[in-house]
C-alpha cells in the first residue's frame, strides 16, 4: 500500500493528506496565488476548506510569514471566495 503524502495546515495546525487541503504558492518572481492543481512550481503552504482556519491563518498572519512577504488582500479575498465554494 502506497503512503499518502500528509501536510498541516497554517490555520489549525492539523494534519491531514495532502489533497484534503487547499495550496498556496509563491513562485520566483513572488507572486502568491491558488494552486488548484498542486502542482505549480514555488514554495508552498497548505489550509484547510475551513473559513474558521483562514480566520485564524489572517489573524496570527502565518501566510506572511511562511512566505516571508507581505500578502495582498486580494490573495485571502480569493481563498476565501474558493472556500465558500467548496462549502456550497
Amino acid at each position: 500500500m502506497k503512503k499518502l503524502p500528509s501536510r498541516t495546515c497554517i490555520g489549525c495546525n492539523t494534519q491531514k493528506i495532502k489533497s484534503d487541503f487547499i495550496r498556496i504558492v509563491k513562485n520566483a518572481e513572488g507572486e502568491v496565488k491558488l494552486d488548484k492543481t498542486g502542482k505549480l512550481p514555488g514554495r508552498g503552504a497548505y489550509i484547510c476548506d475551513d473559513i474558521e482556519c483562514l480566520k485564524k491563518a489572517i489573524h496570527s498572519k502565518r501566510l506572511e510569514r511562511c512566505f516571508e512577504m507581505k500578502i495582498e488582500e486580494s490573495v485571502y479575498q480569493e481563498l476565501q471566495n474558493e472556500i465558500e465554494k467548496k462549502v456550497d
